[in-house]
């Protein structure tokens, strides 16, 4: 099980970084369309390069928001040998929301589909964290 959440890991970890690279794709479309100057970027006046900059933007930071109790779940859970099915699995059902989640906001934006795939994915966070808890407690 250790290897299927390392894996999903890598996977957040990838997602954040394609997050990254659309982000700055878009920032620099804007600049070379002239919307923003290059100097924008110094103080991130991004307001005049539109909304699927911003939205780039929201959801590259949205990557180190809810994604930080993930990974430090995961690494509680490999450093107690407490990999086991159900956080692998919880894992992996995290990550599947956050690709969801991503593809929503980059995509067609749809408010109330996007919060149910983040609501599902902080679940999936919760509950591993429980589990990790029970588990402590009682072990």
């Amino acid at each position: 099980m250790e290897k299927i959440i390392i894996i999903a890991m890598f996977v957040q970890v990838t997602l954040s970084l394609v997050v990254m690279v659309i982000m700055g794709k878009r920032r620099f479309a804007a600049a070379k369309n002239k919307h923003i100057q290059l100097s924008d970027f110094a103080a991130m006046r991004l307001d005049n390069a539109g909304d699927h900059v911003r939205v780039a933007d929201r959801n590259f930071s949205n990557q180190f928001e809810i994604p930080v109790l993930f990974y430090a779940g995961c690494l509680l859970a490999l450093q107690l040998n407490m990999a086991s099915v159900p956080i692998a699995v919880l894992a992996c059902i995290f990550v599947a929301t956050r690709i969801i989640h991503s593809l929503i906001h980059l995509g067609s934006n749809h408010l109330r589909a996007r919060f149910r795939v983040f609501l599902l994915g902080c679940l999936a966070v919760f509950v591993m964290w429980v589990m990790l808890l029970v588990s402590v407690l009682y072990n």
